[in-house]
């Protein structure tokens, strides 16, 4: 009797990568991590200064491609090896990656800071717009508002998909921002992609890795393009004339640079090549899915495959996406994506840019060296937290003002004030920030059922949970995967190998089968409300939605800009 199939799931984080290899019922067979060499390259690293002879801005944030392809290589091989995995089980491979991570290639696939352009120019290593930029790098600050004030005055109707705001993180602006800067780089590139879609060309095989993929055929994921470059599968790309009225150069290079096929996570972008099935220790031919974004995947590693389930991705920020049959347009919600989450679903990504990392922010400001003291003192204090209000955009707010440049606001604190309340202040203001995506969604007309909560944070942090499950006045469900973004990548590596290798066709059989009632990951636990703490939040959900309000007016000396010094 044949050995049953496995499928492995890449997933590409802003440190490491990890990989799992699963069975069909989502077992973990092996795992293993491999952390980046150069780690984030960022003003004051070692990495920054190994590679560049000047510090870098405090905006840039930048990765080193082969990384990668190296650290994927390590961590496949160390699965297969801490599982004794026969190689020849794994039909399919699926890939998760940060975005808009993004990079200028030649056209054979070749990152432009690995090598100079046909002898033409010198090496390109010293120069740091050839090199990958990270999804944090906010290098793209005047270039983002340009678009933006462009896309209004042209009332471009794309841009309600969107939530009205072009993101600053996103590839335009970051294409935008080495045309202006640094036009050699941009003259030289020719293409730009997303990492995830990069990795992908290379799994099958670009010119650079010795295989026949052209890039008129590289795989650009749905995913990817729909919710980080302004693509859409009716319109594709904005306009050529709108781009123009933008830049001209950045027209052309939209026209001309982008090159590609569009492919939605779960379908075959192509089989394993043999130059990189030799790095990874698999078998060539394999089956290889379309990349996804590392949040978007713990949609299907959380169990979902229909419509009408909030996912809930919680971790140093949040990120809750939807699927639905129907498109509705919503004003501030962040994407908007028929087939950018799974195929035959229409994907809402909303988000909030601070969550994990502002309880850290309060934890550090407390002098704890961990949760341990504040957890047990927050969860003493009633909900309202004695009287503290907070509004925890403490890194801009995404859903659903779209505006980074708003910042947190504590207040109520009096002499009687201790740690434990700002710290239960942040918690809740983290949860009325969702409770308004929640209501932002259903007064748009997209119906919420249910909600699945996954990351860090859940597992984590019962007090946030229960906190959780009582504003929303409805169970919570903690789906039970210790890593729900690789097992997803897992499930879509399952769908692209199909039922004729051992995989599946029908999304929702895979990740039931996967991830849901029919795996065999633990079930859920499940948060049920407080009665008396859901009718407190009511009216202190009031309150947070009167500061934010107050707050987001430009005139409001809650206002950064209040606080600006004027020249």
């Amino acid at each position: 009797m044949a050995a049953s199939p496995l499928f492995a799931g890449f997933d590409f984080g802003t440190e490491s990568v990890r990989v799992v290899i699963v069975d069909r019922r989502g077992a973990t067979v092996g795992s293993a991590v491999a952390p980046f060499q150069h780690g984030q390259i960022v003003r004051g690293s070692e990495s920054a200064a190994r590679l560049f002879s000047q510090p870098l801005p405090p905006t840039f944030a930048l990765q080193h491609p082969l990384d990668w392809i190296e650290s994927a290589a390590r961590a496949c091989r160390s699965a297969l090896q801490n599982g004794a995995i026969d190689p020849n089980r794994v039909h399919g491979v699926g890939v998760d990656f940060t975005s808009c991570t993004m990079l200028p290639c030649r056209g054979d696939g070749m990152p432009l800071c690995v090598a100079g352009i046909d002898g033409s120019l010198p090496s390109l290593s010293n120069q740091t717009h050839a090199w990958p930029k990270l999804w944090k790098h906010h290098g793209a600050i005047s270039q983002t508002g340009r678009l933006n004030a462009v896309a209004r005055q042209r009332s471009e109707k794309w841009l309600a998909r969107y939530g009205g705001a072009i993101g600053l993180e996103w590839l335009i602006p970051k294409m935008l921002e080495v045309i202006e800067s640094a036009p050699a780089i941009a003259d030289a590139a020719q293409i730009w992609l997303e990492a995830g879609d990069w990795f992908i060309w290379q799994l099958i095989g670009s010119p650079w890795m010795q295989g026949d993929c052209d890039a008129m055929r590289l795989p650009r994921s749905t995913c990817h393009a729909g919710y980080k470059a302004l693509w859409s599968p009716d319109h594709g790309y904005p306009s050529r004339d709108y781009l123009h009225a933008v830049n001209s150069t950045l027209a052309e290079a939209v026209a001309h640079k982008l090159p590609g096929r569009f492919i939605a996570p779960g379908v075959r972008a192509g089989e394993l090549h043999t130059s990189m099935a030799e790095r990874l220790g698999l078998p060539e031919g394999i089956a290889v899915s379309a990349a996804i974004i590392d949040a978007h995947s713990g949609v299907p590693g959380a169990g979902v495959g229909s419509a009408g389930t909030l996912v809930m991705v919680m971790g140093t920020s949040g990120c809750h996406m939807l699927l639905a049959e129907r498109e509705r347009l919503v004003a501030g919600v962040a994407g908007i994506v028929k087939d950018g989450i799974l195929p035959g679903f229409v994907g809402y990504e909303t988000g909030q840019a601070a969550m994990g990392d502002a309880f850290d922010w309060a934890r550090r400001l407390a002098g704890h060296a961990d949760f341990s003291a504040l957890d047990t003192a927050a969860a003493s204090i009633a909900p309202g937290a004695d009287g503290v209000s907070c509004l925890d955009w403490f890194n801009g707010c995404r859903t659903p003002l779209m505006n980074a440049f708003v910042s947190g606001v504590l207040g109520g604190l009096t002499l009687a004030h201790g740690p434990a309340h700002i710290y239960r202040a942040t918690q809740e203001a983290s949860v009325f920030g969702l409770r308004w995506i929640v209501d932002t969604l259903r007064d748009g007309g997209v119906p919420i059922d249910a909600f699945v909560a996954t990351g860090g944070l859940p597992h984590k942090n019962k007090l946030f949970m229960q906190i959780v499950a009582s504003t929303l006045e409805h169970p919570v469900s903690i789906h039970q995967a210790p890593h729900g973004p690789a097992l997803g990548a897992a499930i879509l590596g399952a769908l692209a190998a199909g039922t004729e290798a051992g995989g599946f066709s029908n999304v929702a059989e895979a990740v039931d089968c996967m991830a849901g009632s029919r795996s065999a990951i633990p079930p859920p636990a499940i948060v049920e409300p407080r009665d008396d703490w859901a009718c407190d939040y009511r009216n202190y959900y009031k309150r947070y939605r009167a500061l934010a309000q107050e707050a987001a007016r430009s005139d409001s000396p809650l206002h950064p800009a209040a606080f600006a010094h004027s020249s």
